[in-house]
């Protein structure tokens, strides 16, 4: 029987037997929780080494690589569309309503990522949860390597936690694998099913306190694997909570920087061949990359790039519909007003198709930072580090030296120095930077989330109207509506759970 109807089942008897019960009251979850989780439980199905070898593997070649719709596809929708970098590109219900703050929790995609964050995390929690255990009782597994593969899930758990933060705001922060359901336990195990939502701040410090742990014992930046759980991954993530309001640290956003340009990385020369390819492969492990996930198998490769444009080894392959995060015309004006001819060729391509949603059709801009099947999908790299330290330095008063980091970004795409003009005060410095983080992140996932860190969404986007006809009319943002939709069936499933303001 599913855990949903043995749920109902008990609760239908406890309200039979006028047992007066508050089976919804809020719960919250913290460390302690996970390090007893599995002890002595005879029921878990993971007894070996072997088994959390088995989970590793699955993390790596099963749960990563599903990142493509929700992590990819679905984010650029949330980051890219919902500013000024792109339209959403079809006339596809669900993003149409996102593109113009028109959402609501019945948003078919909003509920699937939502679902999907919580099945990661959840994966995730099947190796942090019982390794300990495990480790204790198997010989084979040594100390090390119980530490690796739990330092490297929780890595992984951190990410999809931070995701889900960014995305809703308060999140479910669930840390421990719940037993089976019955009378006996119903209103202790019930919220472990079905938790409310904790604060976000009480999030990030789960946050700092998992991800300092995990970088001590992950293992280190590989230059020939940049899809390994590193120690750098887990530093990137702490240097990007800790540039939100919530813990906002700009000195430990600083550190955690400084830690990563130390540790063997650099720009890619040459811009483009971050998404580069050849006549048989893909760029892929570039030495600017900190983690991103990857395909080697042209056979097996992904699927997301139909999504934006042609798989550039079969051109004629799953072109006859539109395609989304269909570049804006703002973003255009906005490399060719800065003469910024490098990025905006790497960025976006332009083509001929059977359709003329946003431009003719026989000369059609495509996101182009997928071209094959191949492609990785980078999540963090050195450019992005670098300007979020400059974000940092001229937060905490060191304008000139955030503009010596914004030029090291400029000077790859040869682009001169920022004018005089830009280092005039702080206001003018954090514009040039967050101009620079749109030019060279454009369509990587952070214009939405970068200008919602200062406040500047919402002048952005309400902006867009009027700049621009072939943007969906856009409901009118406020800070109510920075946060998507709690989804209905979520709160259906929890009466205990609230909808985010504004919907």
């Amino acid at each position: 029987m599913k855990k949903t109807a043995i749920i109902a089942a008990i609760l239908s008897l406890f309200a039979f037997t006028a047992c007066e019960l508050d089976l919804y009251s809020p719960t919250s979850f913290n460390k302690g929780n996970v390090e007893t989780v599995g002890e002595g439980d005879s029921e878990s199905q993971y007894t070996s080494k072997a088994d959390m070898e088995a989970l590793r593997n699955s993390l790596y070649n099963s749960w990563v690589k599903d990142v493509q719709e929700k992590g990819l596809l679905d984010w650029l929708i949330y980051s890219e569309v919902r500013a000024d970098n792109a339209y959403c590109g079809t006339n596809t219900a669900e993003i149409m309503a996102l593109e113009a703050n028109k959402q609501d929790g019945s948003n078919k995609n909003v509920t699937r990522d939502w679902d999907w964050y919580q099945t990661q995390v959840s994966n995730a929690n099947q190796t942090i949860c019982n390794i300990d255990r495990i480790c204790e009782s198997d010989s084979e597994m040594t100390e090390a390597q119980r530490d690796q593969w739990k330092a490297e899930a929780m890595i992984w758990r951190a990410f999809n936690f931070f995701r889900l933060t960014q995305l809703w705001g308060d999140a479910p922060m669930v840390l421990q694998i719940p037993p089976a359901i019955t009378i006996e336990n119903v209103q202790e195990v019930y919220p472990l099913y079905y938790p409310d939502r904790t604060p976000m701040n009480k999030v990030y410090a789960q946050l700092v306190e998992d991800l300092t742990w995990a970088a001590d014992h992950a293992p280190a930046l590989d230059p020939a694997n940049k899809q390994l759980m590193s120690q750098a991954f887990a530093w990137s993530i702490l240097a990007h909570v800790y540039a939100e309001k919530p813990i906002r640290d700009w000195g430990k956003v600083i550190d955690y920087c400084t830690l990563l340009e130390g540790c063997g990385l650099s720009l890619e020369p040459n811009y483009g061949d971050l998404w580069g390819y050849d006549a048989t492969d893909a760029k892929r492990n570039s030495v600017e990359s900190i983690f991103e996930v990857q395909w080697v198998n042209q056979s097996q490769g992904n699927w997301v790039f139909m999504m934006f444009h042609r798989n550039a080894y079969d051109p004629g392959a799953s072109y006859d519909w539109a395609k989304w995060v269909t570049p804006s015309r703002d973003i255009l004006q906005a490399y060719d007003d800065e003469g910024d001819a490098v990025r905006k060729a790497a960025s976006i391509v332009w083509d001929s198709c059977g359709w003329s949603n946003y431009y003719p059709e026989d000369n059609y801009a495509f996101m182009h930072k997928c071209p094959t099947n191949v492609s990785s999908i980078i999540v963090y790299r050195l450019a992005d580090i670098l300007l979020l330290h400059a974000e940092a330095l001229c937060c905490s008063d060191d304008v000139d030296g955030a503009a010596a980091l914004v030029n090291q970004v400029r000077s790859r795409v040869s682009l001169g120095p920022l004018p005089a003009s830009a280092k005039a005060s702080k206001d003018a410095m954090l514009n040039a930077i967050l101009k620079e983080r749109r030019l060279e992140l454009s369509f990587e996932g952070y214009r939405f989330f970068d200008l919602r860190r200062h406040d500047k969404i919402i002048e952005v986007h309400n902006a867009m109207n009027a700049k621009d006809s072939y943007w969906q009319d856009r409901k009118p943002l406020a800070e109510t509506r920075y946060y998507l939709p709690v989804p209905t069936t979520a709160l259906d499933n929890n009466p205990n759970m609230k909808q985010n303001p504004g919907y």
